[in-house]
Protein backbone atom coordinates (compact mmCIF):
# COMPACT_ATOMS: atom_id res chain seq x y z
CA UNK A 1 0.00 0.00 0.00
CA UNK A 2 1.78 3.32 -0.98
CA UNK A 3 2.16 5.90 1.46
CA UNK A 4 0.24 9.17 1.43
CA UNK A 5 1.45 12.81 1.74
CA UNK A 6 0.19 15.95 2.56
CA UNK A 7 2.01 18.94 1.11
CA UNK A 8 0.96 22.25 1.77
CA UNK A 9 1.51 24.83 -0.73
CA UNK A 10 1.90 22.16 -3.54
CA UNK A 11 0.55 23.81 -6.12
CA UNK A 12 3.98 25.48 -7.44
CA UNK A 13 7.53 25.92 -6.30
CA UNK A 14 9.12 23.94 -4.24
CA UNK A 15 5.97 21.67 -2.93
CA UNK A 16 5.70 20.84 -6.46
CA UNK A 17 8.86 19.63 -6.32
CA UNK A 18 8.43 17.83 -3.81
CA UNK A 19 4.72 16.27 -4.50
CA UNK A 20 6.80 15.14 -7.95
CA UNK A 21 9.50 13.48 -5.87
CA UNK A 22 7.14 11.99 -3.74
CA UNK A 23 5.33 10.40 -6.50
CA UNK A 24 8.43 9.62 -8.18
CA UNK A 25 9.64 7.45 -5.05
CA UNK A 26 6.37 5.54 -5.30
CA UNK A 27 4.15 7.64 -2.52
CA UNK A 28 0.88 9.15 -3.31
CA UNK A 29 0.10 12.59 -2.73
CA UNK A 30 -2.57 15.37 -1.37
CA UNK A 31 -1.38 19.04 -2.10
CA UNK A 32 -3.02 22.08 -0.73
CA UNK A 33 -3.36 25.22 -3.20
CA UNK A 34 -4.44 28.88 -2.14
CA UNK A 35 -5.58 30.17 -5.17
CA UNK A 36 -4.38 28.77 -8.34
CA UNK A 37 -6.81 25.81 -8.70
CA UNK A 38 -5.59 25.80 -12.13
CA UNK A 39 -2.01 25.13 -11.39
CA UNK A 40 -2.79 22.38 -8.55
CA UNK A 41 -5.02 20.58 -10.91
CA UNK A 42 -1.92 20.54 -13.48
CA UNK A 43 -0.12 19.08 -10.85
CA UNK A 44 -2.12 16.45 -9.67
CA UNK A 45 -2.37 15.24 -13.29
CA UNK A 46 1.66 15.28 -13.75
CA UNK A 47 1.78 12.91 -10.95
CA UNK A 48 -1.13 11.12 -12.09
CA UNK A 49 0.82 10.24 -15.46
CA UNK A 50 3.43 8.86 -13.47
CA UNK A 51 0.81 5.94 -12.02
CA UNK A 52 0.51 7.75 -8.52
CA UNK A 53 -2.51 9.43 -7.46
CA UNK A 54 -3.19 12.47 -6.12
CA UNK A 55 -5.88 15.01 -4.89
CA UNK A 56 -5.90 18.64 -4.95
CA UNK A 57 -7.61 20.93 -1.96
CA UNK A 58 -7.85 24.33 -0.96
CA UNK A 59 -6.49 25.77 1.88
CA UNK A 60 -5.55 28.99 3.82
CA UNK A 61 -2.36 28.31 5.38
CA UNK A 62 -2.72 31.23 7.54
CA UNK A 63 -6.99 31.33 8.36
CA UNK A 64 -6.50 29.17 11.49
CA UNK A 65 -10.66 28.88 11.54
CA UNK A 66 -10.38 27.48 8.51
CA UNK A 67 -8.81 24.67 9.80
CA UNK A 68 -11.47 22.13 10.91
CA UNK A 69 -13.02 22.17 7.85
CA UNK A 70 -10.18 21.52 5.85
CA UNK A 71 -9.55 18.52 7.91
CA UNK A 72 -12.74 17.21 7.60
CA UNK A 73 -12.21 17.62 3.92
CA UNK A 74 -8.76 16.01 3.92
CA UNK A 75 -10.94 13.02 6.24
CA UNK A 76 -13.46 12.30 3.32
CA UNK A 77 -11.02 12.30 0.78
CA UNK A 78 -9.31 10.07 2.10
CA UNK A 79 -12.13 7.81 2.28
CA UNK A 80 -13.30 8.17 -1.10
CA UNK A 81 -9.82 7.91 -2.86
CA UNK A 82 -7.70 5.62 -0.35
CA UNK A 83 -10.59 3.78 1.79
CA UNK A 84 -7.94 5.33 4.66
CA UNK A 85 -9.20 7.34 7.47
CA UNK A 86 -5.50 9.14 8.20
CA UNK A 87 -2.16 10.05 5.52
CA UNK A 88 1.52 9.43 6.45
CA UNK A 89 3.98 12.30 6.76
CA UNK A 90 2.59 15.87 6.78
CA UNK A 91 4.64 18.84 4.81
CA UNK A 92 4.66 22.04 5.80
CA UNK A 93 5.57 24.17 3.07
CA UNK A 94 2.85 26.50 2.45
CA UNK A 95 4.30 29.78 2.63
CA UNK A 96 5.21 33.57 1.10
CA UNK A 97 8.31 36.41 1.20
CA UNK A 98 8.45 39.60 2.74
CA UNK A 99 11.49 41.42 2.48
CA UNK A 100 11.70 44.96 4.45
CA UNK A 101 14.01 45.81 6.93
CA UNK A 102 13.41 46.12 10.89
CA UNK A 103 12.74 50.12 10.39
CA UNK A 104 10.56 49.52 7.55
CA UNK A 105 8.35 46.43 8.37
CA UNK A 106 4.84 46.92 9.03
CA UNK A 107 2.79 45.22 11.41
CA UNK A 108 0.43 43.78 8.95
CA UNK A 109 3.38 42.38 7.21
CA UNK A 110 4.81 41.21 10.34
CA UNK A 111 1.45 39.63 11.38
CA UNK A 112 0.69 37.76 7.95
CA UNK A 113 3.89 36.05 7.97
CA UNK A 114 3.58 34.68 11.64
CA UNK A 115 -0.05 33.97 10.82
CA UNK A 116 1.29 31.57 7.65
CA UNK A 117 4.68 30.37 8.61
CA UNK A 118 4.47 29.80 12.36
CA UNK A 119 0.96 30.20 13.81
CA UNK A 120 -0.55 28.30 10.60
CA UNK A 121 1.88 25.36 10.68
CA UNK A 122 1.46 24.92 14.45
CA UNK A 123 -2.40 24.87 14.41
CA UNK A 124 -2.91 23.05 10.73
CA UNK A 125 -0.61 20.25 12.39
CA UNK A 126 -2.41 20.54 15.45
CA UNK A 127 -5.53 20.17 13.73
CA UNK A 128 -4.25 16.86 11.71
CA UNK A 129 -2.69 15.08 14.55
CA UNK A 130 -5.58 12.76 14.66
CA UNK A 131 -5.39 11.68 10.54
CA UNK A 132 -1.71 11.55 10.71
CA UNK A 133 -0.97 7.90 10.92
CA UNK A 134 1.58 6.35 14.03
CA UNK A 135 5.07 6.11 12.64
CA UNK A 136 4.26 8.84 10.11
CA UNK A 137 6.70 11.93 9.33
CA UNK A 138 6.62 15.85 9.39
CA UNK A 139 8.74 17.83 7.67
CA UNK A 140 8.78 21.57 8.27
CA UNK A 141 10.09 23.86 6.06
CA UNK A 142 12.29 26.57 7.38
CA UNK A 143 15.16 28.72 5.45
CA UNK A 144 19.13 28.77 5.68
CA UNK A 145 18.25 32.76 6.47
CA UNK A 146 18.08 31.42 10.05
CA UNK A 147 21.84 30.54 9.85
CA UNK A 148 23.27 33.25 7.70
CA UNK A 149 21.72 36.81 7.87
CA UNK A 150 20.55 39.16 4.79
CA UNK A 151 19.41 42.62 5.25
CA UNK A 152 15.69 42.90 5.06
CA UNK A 153 14.76 39.32 5.93
CA UNK A 154 14.55 39.64 9.86
CA UNK A 155 10.88 39.20 10.21
CA UNK A 156 10.53 35.91 7.79
CA UNK A 157 13.39 34.74 9.35
CA UNK A 158 12.68 35.20 12.66
CA UNK A 159 9.06 33.22 12.23
CA UNK A 160 11.56 30.47 10.42
CA UNK A 161 13.58 30.25 13.49
CA UNK A 162 10.36 30.00 15.71
CA UNK A 163 9.11 26.99 13.13
CA UNK A 164 12.84 25.27 13.76
CA UNK A 165 12.17 25.73 17.71
CA UNK A 166 8.85 24.15 17.34
CA UNK A 167 10.03 21.37 14.75
CA UNK A 168 12.00 20.15 18.22
CA UNK A 169 9.00 19.98 20.67
CA UNK A 170 6.98 18.45 18.01
CA UNK A 171 9.45 15.25 17.81
CA UNK A 172 9.81 15.09 21.51
CA UNK A 173 5.82 15.31 21.79
CA UNK A 174 5.11 13.00 19.21
CA UNK A 175 7.84 10.76 19.91
CA UNK A 176 5.55 8.19 21.71
CA UNK A 177 3.74 7.75 18.55
CA UNK A 178 6.82 6.67 16.32
CA UNK A 179 6.43 10.20 14.24
CA UNK A 180 9.63 11.98 13.46
CA UNK A 181 10.01 15.37 13.04
CA UNK A 182 12.44 17.31 10.98
CA UNK A 183 13.08 20.86 9.35
CA UNK A 184 14.11 20.97 5.94
CA UNK A 185 16.08 24.63 5.41
CA UNK A 186 16.91 25.55 1.93
CA UNK A 187 19.11 28.04 0.73
CA UNK A 188 18.56 30.41 -1.85
CA UNK A 189 16.41 28.92 -4.48
CA UNK A 190 15.34 29.84 -8.18
CA UNK A 191 11.18 29.26 -7.86
CA UNK A 192 8.63 32.12 -7.77
CA UNK A 193 9.20 33.00 -3.82
CA UNK A 194 9.24 36.34 -3.46
CA UNK A 195 7.98 37.33 -6.65
CA UNK A 196 10.71 34.94 -8.43
CA UNK A 197 13.42 37.51 -7.28
CA UNK A 198 16.60 35.01 -6.67
CA UNK A 199 15.28 33.32 -10.21
CA UNK A 200 14.36 36.50 -12.36
CA UNK A 201 16.82 39.03 -10.91
CA UNK A 202 19.90 39.00 -11.81
CA UNK A 203 21.86 40.78 -9.08
CA UNK A 204 19.62 38.96 -6.42
CA UNK A 205 20.76 35.67 -8.04
CA UNK A 206 24.30 37.04 -8.04
CA UNK A 207 24.20 37.90 -4.61
CA UNK A 208 23.22 34.38 -3.02
CA UNK A 209 25.22 32.70 -5.74
CA UNK A 210 28.45 34.27 -4.33
CA UNK A 211 27.51 33.15 -0.78
CA UNK A 212 27.46 29.80 -1.99
CA UNK A 213 30.57 27.01 -1.90
CA UNK A 214 29.24 25.55 -5.27
CA UNK A 215 29.09 28.90 -6.61
CA UNK A 216 25.26 29.03 -7.67
CA UNK A 217 21.89 29.27 -6.48
CA UNK A 218 19.53 26.15 -5.88
CA UNK A 219 16.99 24.78 -8.05
CA UNK A 220 13.46 23.12 -7.37
CA UNK A 221 15.27 19.63 -7.98
CA UNK A 222 17.95 20.49 -5.60
CA UNK A 223 15.18 20.43 -2.67
CA UNK A 224 12.08 17.88 -3.50
CA UNK A 225 14.05 14.67 -4.00
CA UNK A 226 15.93 15.54 -0.57
CA UNK A 227 12.43 16.01 1.22
CA UNK A 228 11.30 12.48 -0.53
CA UNK A 229 14.32 11.14 0.61
CA UNK A 230 13.77 12.25 4.28
CA UNK A 231 10.49 10.53 4.30
CA UNK A 232 11.26 7.16 2.98
CA UNK A 233 12.01 3.88 5.45
CA UNK A 234 15.91 4.84 4.39
CA UNK A 235 15.96 7.61 6.72
CA UNK A 236 13.81 6.58 9.72
CA UNK A 237 16.13 7.01 12.76
CA UNK A 238 16.60 11.30 11.80
CA UNK A 239 14.39 12.42 13.82
CA UNK A 240 14.57 16.50 15.32
CA UNK A 241 16.71 17.55 12.87
CA UNK A 242 18.14 20.91 11.21
CA UNK A 243 18.89 19.86 7.87
CA UNK A 244 20.18 22.77 5.29
CA UNK A 245 19.96 22.54 2.36
CA UNK A 246 21.83 25.66 0.17
CA UNK A 247 24.97 24.16 -1.57
CA UNK A 248 26.93 25.90 1.48
CA UNK A 249 25.69 29.26 1.73
CA UNK A 250 27.30 31.07 3.79
CA UNK A 251 30.03 29.18 5.10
Amino acid sequence: MAKITLVTGGSRGLGRNTALSIARQGGDVVITYQSRADAAAAVVAEIRALGRNAIALHLDAGKVSSFAAFAESLRQALRETWQRDSFDALVNNAGHGDHALIADTTEEQFDKLVDVHFKGVFFLTQTLLPLLADGGRIVNLSSGLTRVSAPGWAAYSAVKGAVEVLSLYMAKELGSRGIAVNTVAPGAIETDFFGGAVRDTPEFNKYFAEMTALGRVGVPDDIGPMIASLLSEDNRWVNAQRIEVSGGQGI
